[in-house]
């Protein structure tokens, strides 16, 4: 942590402990489970615990960015095909603070998979003074979504954006898929990132991250996408993206690498971590889930962190993948069913990566796992799509928490909206990581301090076929809990503090 982090939990303690011999906690549980549970309050239970967890407040680990979704063409073009009842209805129980409370999300420029059809904001050869740049594109759909999201959120959210490739006319092999930059259009490039941040911002949507490159390895050229090399990529970085982004006067932080976890993590960290002609110009590490349907690679998160203790690490894309959305079946979500990408694909030694797994586990796992590794924001991929896993030009079809049928005027939540909710909705930007232990591995646990109000936020995964009853340990007088089978539950800890004649002046 940096010092004014250090300082902030500081006092945060400070206040705690000055008070704390006339202190009582509030709880309030809230759980999602198989058994059809959907953030639904649960009381305290009169049973011994069969699991204690105690919280550790000497110190503190990562400071949260947010949780949230992506905002894309696909998604857009969708809600604009609903009623304007179902429209608020959708954004409202994302971005309201009475739903899940997005505070930090992604959005493509130029267009991506989960677009309509391919496209670029220039896409005149030689234009490398990008006089044709325009995001025209986007004035139907994307922009009017963005702009609704930012009516409903009372706290605002940070938008990361994300290239994934350049115009054809830039690249070696002239194509939207695959294919590298050549090197001439650097500059073009870097100005293309600035060009694009202003245009937005004179729309009122204020970019407040970029990723260099959606998925710079590549994706088996099945849809839009452009490659670097860690070298490459940090070439471009430094002498041509964050130099143009300076000169325009646009603050606004670079994430690098932005695809899985893992081996292909590593490598890139060791090089671009290691650049010390980078660093100064970088935030952090962008990173996907797609490696494994159930493996987070700790290791890789933890190596990320210690290379750059003083960097950051956010998830910018995660979603139930290669699969077609099942309608009204909240049962399928928690049943072991489900295949991804690497079930067909992935190679022999890696297949034991991706067997069949519960959707609801695959998202609540992740991001307990990565928050507990150093990770600072999870951003969920797209937001809404139709019965059928698109729109999607490239075929690739996915699942979002929130699916439509815009020809019926249907909504269907699914429990994976639940359960990115229960992260979102109450670890707020700027919660600390507090460190903790539990006397079993049996349920996967992670805990916080908001520092706007001091509450603490407690999340627990139960993947057993058992319910059980825990504890966290405040004081003698802390309640039992039960969490079913197959369940998730975020615990919110208040602090009431009793007034004594000397504090109310009597």
């Amino acid at each position: 942590m940096s010092y004014n982090r250090v300082a902030l939990f500081g006092a945060v303690l400070l206040t705690i402990s000055l008070f704390s011999c006339d202190m009582h906690y509030d709880y309030e549980v809230y759980q999602t489970s198989a058994n059809g549970d959907k953030l639904a309050p649960m009381d305290s239970v009169t049973e011994e615990p069969s699991v204690v967890i105690k919280i550790g407040y000497d110190s503190a680990f990562q400071q949260i960015t947010g949780f949230g979704g992506a905002f894309t063409e696909s998604s857009a073009y969708l809600l604009n095909q609903m009623s304007p009842q179902n429209r608020d209805l959708i954004l409202k129980a994302y971005f309201s603070a009475e739903g899940a409370n997005y505070s930090l999300c992604r959005t493509h420029f130029n267009s991506c998979d989960f677009s309509l059809h391919p496209y670029s904001y220039d896409s005149v050869p030689g234009d490398t003074q990008l006089i044709h740049f325009s995001i025209d594109e986007d004035r139907d759909d994307l922009i009017p979504m963005i702009k609704s999201a930012q009516e409903m959120s009372e706290n605002g959210f940070k938008l990361v954006a994300s290239p994934w490739t350049a115009p054809p006319w830039m690249k070696d092999n002239n194509a939207w898929f695959g294919g590298k930059l050549l090197p001439e259009y650097y500059p073009t490039w870097a100005l293309f990132f600035s060009k694009y941040a202003q245009a937005y911002r004179k729309e009122g949507i204020d970019i407040w991250a970029f990723t260099v490159e959606n998925e710079p390895l590549g994706n088996n050229s099945n849809w839009e996408s452009m490659h670097y090399t860690p070298e490459e990529m940090a070439d471009f970085t430094k002498n041509h993206l964050a130099p143009q982004l300076l000169k325009d006067s646009l603050n606004i932080k670079l994430l690098m690498y932005d695809q899985n976890r893992g081996k292909e993590l590593v490598e890139w960290a060791e090089a671009l971590l290691n650049d010390t002609g980078l660093l100064p110009h970088i935030y952090g590490t962008a990173v996907h889930w797609y490696n494994s349907t159930y493996d987070y690679f700790p290791e890789s998160l933890q190596r990320t962190h210690t290379l750059a203790p003083d960097k950051h690490i956010i998830e910018t894309e995660g979603c139930i993948d290669a699969e077609i959305p099942h309608w009204q079946d909240d049962e399928w979500y928690w049943k072991k069913e489900a295949t991804d990408w690497g079930w067909d694909w992935a190679e022999e030694e890696n297949k034991h990566f991706h067997p069949k797994y519960v959707p609801a586990f695959r998202y609540a796992r992740d991001i307990i796992g990565c928050m507990n590794n150093h990770v600072e924001g999870w951003i969920d991929w797209n937001m809404v799509l139709d019965d059928k896993g698109g729109p999607n030009h490239a075929k690739n079809w996915c699942i979002a928490p929130v699916l439509v049928k815009p020809e019926t005027d249907e909504v269907y939540f699914t429990p994976l909206y639940y359960i990115m909710a229960h992260f979102s909705k109450f670890v707020r930007p700027g919660a600390y990581r507090l460190h903790w232990t539990a006397s079993s591995d049996d349920l996967m646990v992670t805990h916080f301090m908001n520092s706007d109000d001091s509450s603490e936020v407690l999340v627990v995964l139960n993947t057993t076929n058992k319910p059980m009853t825990y504890r966290v340990v405040h004081d003698e007088n802390s309640p039992v809990y039960r969490i079913d089978t197959k369940s998730l539950q975020t615990m919110i800890i208040r602090t009431k503090i009793d007034e004594s004649p000397f504090i109310s002046g009597q």
